[in-house]
Order: C-alpha cells, then sequence, then structure tokens
C-alpha cells in the first residue's frame, strides 16, 4: 500500500521489495531440455493406450502427457544433483512424482471436490472419460508412482517410498484436501491462517517432498536433508502463493494479491539461503526457483 505524504506527515519506512531473480538463456535451456527427458520417460513407463482395459489406459496417458510445467520432477532432478550425484540418477523418482501430483489433479478436479471443468488448457479426465473412470484413473497413477519406484535401482528407495506416502497421507496433500472441502463448505472458516494451513499441505507438503525425495536418491545425510526441507518447504508455499494470485483466489483474496505476491519472492529468496552449503551444486534448484520467480 502506497502512503501519500503530506507536510507535516510522519515519514514510513518503504516496503522491503526483493529483487526477482533472473533465470539465464542458458538455464532456461537446461530445465526444458530436463523437461524433455521427464516426459520421454514418462511416455514409456505409462501402459500403451491399446493395452486392455482401453480407456483406463487411454485416460491416464490423456491425463499425464497433456502439457504441464513438471515442476515437482525438476525438483526431484535438482536435489539429486545438489548431492553431487547426476540428476539422471533420480529419473524413476522424478516421474514417480510427477505420477502422484498429476493422480491429485485428477481427483481434485471431480464433481465432489472442485468441479472443474478444464485443466491445462484441455477437458478434465471426468468430463471426457466418465467420473468413475477418473476417480480409477487417479487410483491407477498413484499405484503406478510406486510401482515405478519399487521397480528402481535408485538408492535410499524405501526411504523415498516412505517420504513420498508421507508427503500425500492425511497430514500432507490429502489431509490438505480434507481442509480445502471444510473451507468450501464453511466460507466464513476460509481465514488467512487455515488458508496457509491448507496451501503448507496440499502444495507445500508435496514440493517439498519432491526436493527431499531427490535428495535421499543422492545420498542425503539429515543435516542435508533438512535444508533440502526447509528449500521446498517455503518454494511450496510461494507456488501456491502465484498459483492464487493468477487465479485471484485464496491467499491472494485473504492477504490482498499485492502482499502475496511479495511474500511469494520473499519466499522465494529465503528458499534459495537455505542452498548456500551445497555452493554450485544446487544450481538446478535455484534455477527451478528462478523460474517460479519469474512467474510471479
Amino acid at each position: 500500500m502506497t502512503t501519500l505524504m503530506t507536510a507535516g506527515s510522519p515519514k514510513t519506512a518503504p516496503v522491503e521489495r526483493p529483487s526477482r531473480p533472473t533465470l539465464s538463456p542458458a538455464a532456461q535451456r537446461r530445465l526444458e531440455s530436463l523437461i524433455t527427458l521427464v516426459n520421454q520417460s514418462l511416455e514409456r513407463s505409462l501402459p500403451s493406450a491399446a493395452t486392455p482395459p482401453q480407456v483406463l489406459h487411454e485416460a491416464m496417458r490423456y491425463a499425464m502427457l497433456g502439457g504441464g510445467k513438471r515442476f515437482r520432477p525438476l525438483l526431484v532432478l535438482g536435489g539429486c544433483e545438489a548431492l553431487g550425484k547426476p540428476a539422471r540418477l533420480a529419473l524413476p523418482v522424478a516421474c514417480a512424482l510427477e505420477l502422484v501430483h498429476t493422480y491429485s489433479l485428477v481427483h481434485d478436479d471431480l464433481p465432489a471436490m472442485d468441479n472443474s471443468d478444464e485443466r491445462r488448457g484441455q477437458m478434465t479426465v471426468h468430463r471426457k472419460f466418465g467420473e468413475g473412470n477418473a476417480v480409477l484413473v487417479g487410483d491407477a497413477l498413484l499405484t503406478l508412482a510406486f510401482e515405478v519406484l519399487a521397480k528402481s535401482q535408485v538408492p535410499n528407495v524405501g526411504a523415498i517410498i516412505q517420504e513420498v506416502a508421507h508427503a500425500c497421507g492425511t497430514t500432507g496433500l490429502i489431509g490438505g484436501q480434507v481442509l480445502d472441502l471444510q473451507v468450501i463448505s464453511q466460507v466464513w472458516s476460509g481465514t488467512e491462517k487455515i488458508l496457509r494451513d491448507i496451501a503448507q499441505r496440499k502444495t507445500a507438503a508435496l514440493i517439498a517432498g519432491s526436493v527431499m525425495a531427490g535428495g535421499l536418491a543422492g545420498g542425503a545425510k539429515p543435516e542435508a536433508l533438512k535444508r533440502l526441507q526447509r528449500f521446498g518447504q517455503h518454494i511450496g508455499l510461494a507456488f501456491q502463493l502465484i498459483d492464487d494470485v493468477h487465479d485471484r483466489e485464496g491467499l491472494a483474496q485473504a492477504m490482498g494479491a499485492a502482499e502475496a505476491q511479495l511474500e511469494a519472492q520473499r519466499l522465494i529468496h529465503r528458499g534459495i539461503d537455505a542452498l548456500q552449503p551445497f555452493g554450485a551444486r544446487a544450481g538446478l534448484l535455484r534455477d527451478a526457483a528462478m523460474w517460479l520467480a519469474s512467474t510471479s
């Protein structure tokens, strides 16, 4: 908010506005290259549309391959690279996290949830394939995510499975969705505090879990995992704030769009600061955070 100054009025300290990080063309090209790699791996992970039951497998491919930022897979790859290991080592984990994320979107769009007609510029799964099939598509994608993890040769796969399950369980993604439904049914309860809690569970938990899963694939020790978690939590809440600003709802309504956007930038800076001990190895995570900042 701008304060008008009149003669004799007290001066107010200017609001601190963190500078927006800039993503270099080389970093942008690398992100795009890794997204292509993830998409190719996802395509191979999914059953053929011709495999019975065809409607289920066609719908799974429709949901997964119809676009998406692939932000969570990039964070998985970056988390692994921050530990000094090749990003490609964590590719199965990256695919699993995107399968989990897409399952959550398919279910989130259902009439019993947000009742959305469009996702990623195309009809939602339940609009195109029917509500019952959409429920089963979400179930199948979540199940496939854990199959991909179990079949992988990634180090610490047991700990990774535990981390992913925790992030999307009743204290994370699913718990956040329950709180979201309660807010929808009782509009008066949608305070900033409650909306932040929903964002931390529904969005930030899986984003932080993605970074930590990548770190575990790279052999991260407890102290490194704490820093990766801190980065993920800051970036995850920033992600939701930016999303709400674009959609003009949620925290953007509760806080005001300008304040929500400013808070997102602060969180991104804090997240990047948490990566300092990793040095240049955390370049991919920093680039992903800078890309997020550029969208706000």
